[in-house]
């Protein structure tokens, strides 16, 4: 039988507390399913072990500088789901992927009741034995990947031309996996290190699978005014298939930048956490548990921004939004 996806959140070095409750409000921050067996919580996802398949919930829960926050944005949950669900529908033909249901109606009994933690936010999902790599595609030139060029002038061992600029566009997109740490940041590694770890088959499938994944996407995205710079996708295996798990091109996977005032040399606007990030960046915290709770307005205009994300790719409204600014009513 395949082991469940991820890693137990003891080994991930996040905190296991059953007693904290959620605040008042829009937002889930933990979910309590009693009966079910949880597998683990991650930094936002509470997993559930249902025998030979997973329920899997996205809660509003957000993380910086690998702490998970006091305060929770509310809708984030449903546009990971939702958005998720959205490209793997989209992209089925590229590859298969392990949902095997997302409407609450369509569950088990006893999973029906808890419809209000469920609904919008979850998906059940086939069990796989989940790659130890992190499959990273790069269309542009952002992040870890630019910090290396400026080193070394090349990114996790890809030798780029001389005198790029940061966001410069990357012609054709590049495949640079990293480890799945346990704790902390992941690592970088060349191609040659990934088919160490997978073996060379294995590693070329997904490294192909991977660039077809994001050429489809980056183009479907730019036609709806979004630039899709680079996304991280992770595969599993069951019954000798390879299948697409976890989330799917979402803002915490993803860097999407708004196509207009696109400009290389200098750093873009996403539509991810980047306002908290920045607020963070502004106090005198040490990056170290616990993290400091974040003002109405920087969740507000966090909110919006995942928001507008899962509207302009999709065009489709937001089930089960939350009737507070930045949310879309269903």
């Amino acid at each position: 039988m395949p082991r469940p996806y991820g890693r137990r959140v003891e080994e991930a070095g996040l905190p296991m507390n059953e007693e904290r409750a959620n605040p008042p409000g829009p937002t889930l921050i933990e979910t309590r399913l009693p009966g079910l067996a949880l597998w683990r919580r991650g930094k936002v996802r509470d997993v559930y072990d249902l025998g030979d398949r997973l329920l899997i919930v996205a809660t509003d829960r957000l993380s910086a500088f690998d702490v998970v926050l006091p305060t929770g944005i509310p809708d984030k949950g449903r546009v990971l789901t939702q958005l998720s669900l959205f490209w793997f529908d989209l992209l089925r033909d590229v590859v298969p992927n392990h949902v095997l249901a997302s409407r609450v109606e369509d569950y088990p009994d006893p999973l029906r009741q808890h419809a209000d933690q469920l609904e919008g936010r979850s998906m059940i999902v086939a069990k796989t034995e989940p790659l130890p790599v992190e499959c990273v595609v790069r269309g542009y030139l952002a992040g870890s990947g630019y910090k290396d060029y400026l080193r070394t002038g090349a990114v996790c061992g890809i030798r780029l031309a001389e005198g790029l600029r940061e966001s410069e566009i990357l012609d054709p997109p590049i495949f640079t996996p990293s480890t799945k740490a346990e704790v902390g940041h992941d690592e970088n590694i060349p191609f040659e290190k990934a088919a160490e770890l997978l073996g060379s088959q294995k590693a070329s499938a997904v490294r192909e699978t991977s660039l077809a994944l994001y050429s489809r996407a980056r183009a479907y995205a730019a036609e709806r005014g979004i630039l899709l710079a680079d996304t991280k996708f992770e595969f599993g295996v069951r019954d000798r298939h390879l299948l697409w798990i976890d989330e799917a091109l979402t803002p915490d996977s993803s860097r999407f930048w708004p196509r207009d005032g696109y400009a290389p040399g200098r750093g873009q606007p996403s539509f991810d956490k980047q306002f908290v990030r920045d607020y963070l960046e502004s106090l005198d915290w040490d990056k170290r548990p616990p993290a400091p709770a974040l003002p109405a307005e920087i969740v507000q205009r966090t909110q919006q921004r995942y928001v507008e994300a899962f509207a302009r790719l999709t065009g489709r409204t937001l089930q089960g939004a939350s009737a507070v600014p930045g949310g879309v009513a269903r």
